[in-house]
């Protein structure tokens, strides 16, 4: 899948994916905002078995073909977590243990 990665001027290593260049119609306005001016920075192929420094190359594609984006936010932010399936799992998990 082609993909392009924006980096957020406003927001230190958060970036942007957009299954289209240019693409940004498909975000939320609140999302925008957050972002504020966006810079290209790459364009690549993705697929699964791509390795990816911080991100699931997986959960990028699902989310690509699910919404047109994908955020990719800083390490240390709580709201990164989210963005991987072990997440995901680890609430079903407490939630099942009530």
């Amino acid at each position: 899948m082609q993909c392009f990665v924006y980096a957020s001027r406003r927001r230190p290593d958060t970036y942007l994916w957009l299954a289209e260049r240019d693409g940004f119609g498909v975000l939320p306005e609140p999302l925008r905002g957050m972002l504020g001016e966006l810079r290209f920075a790459l364009e690549l192929q993705l697929d699964e078995q791509r390795r990816l420094p911080r991100e699931d190359a997986r959960q990028v594609i699902a989310h690509l073909r699910e919404r047109g984006w994908h955020l990719q936010l800083p390490p240390e932010s709580a709201l990164a977590a989210t963005n991987h399936p072990g997440y995901r799992e680890s609430l079903r998990d407490t939630t099942q243990d009530r």
